[in-house]
């Protein structure tokens, strides 16, 4: 959950990248550190990266934005293993989770791995008592430059049916094409509900 520092009067965000092997998770976090232009604004990339090109356990992106309500909000931007076995860690990375970015492939052959892994995050999810519904999360149907993507509307069928949809963003995270629009909407996201619950609070 975000981290209210009334010292310093910083909030904290944490925001999760998941998603399956090699979707383009760490492809966002490096896209989003090259194109932040103010040096100030952001931290150190740190990625634990395989001979593979897989990301072991996850990468950290500290990024500071306006103040809102008076605080500084920094968010923490991390991702998850793709791989399987490394399920331990990918519950290690989603605790005290504030919001998800779930990063799909839209290869046809990638169908399966992307529903898995959403399963495998809704499951994570409730390992740590987390609600799902207390999350707000965005889609990315990621690689749409490939000549075997599957339609928009297939993967919507697949992974945004249910009764409230949440927005979904068609992208190239090779090309920076979609990486700061999702960016942006799980950010307003997350503040919007900062502000909506330190509101409910008061009153």
């Amino acid at each position: 959950m975000a981290i209210i520092n009334q010292a310093t009067k910083e909030l904290q965000v944490k925001i999760v990248y998941y998603g399956p092997g090699k979707g383009g998770k760490t492809t966002n976090l490096e896209q989003i550190h090259t194109n932040v232009q103010n040096v100030q604004d952001k931290g150190k990339l740190v990625s634990l990266a395989t001979s593979s090109d897989r990301t072991l356990f996850f990468d950290f992106l500290p990024i500071e934005a306006v103040a809102i309500k008076g605080f500084k909000t920094k968010f923490q931007l991390y991702t998850v293993p793709g791989q399987v076995i490394y399920n331990t860690t990918r519950q290690l990375v989603l605790r005290g989770v504030d919001g998800i970015v779930f990063v799909a492939d839209s290869q046809y052959d990638k169908m399966a791995e992307n529903v898995e892994s959403f399963q495998n995050l809704e499951a994570n999810l409730k390992a740590l008592k987390i609600e799902f519904s207390d999350v707000p999360y965005v889609l990315q149907f990621n690689k749409r430059d490939l000549p075997d993507a599957a339609p928009v509307e297939y993967m919507e069928f697949l992974l945004n049916n249910r009764e409230v949809q949440v927005p979904s963003f068609a992208t190239v995270a090779s090309k920076c094409e979609g990486v700061f629009e999702s960016l942006n909407m799980i950010t307003r996201l997350l503040l919007n509900k900062f502000i909506n619950d330190s509101g409910a609070k008061k009153a």
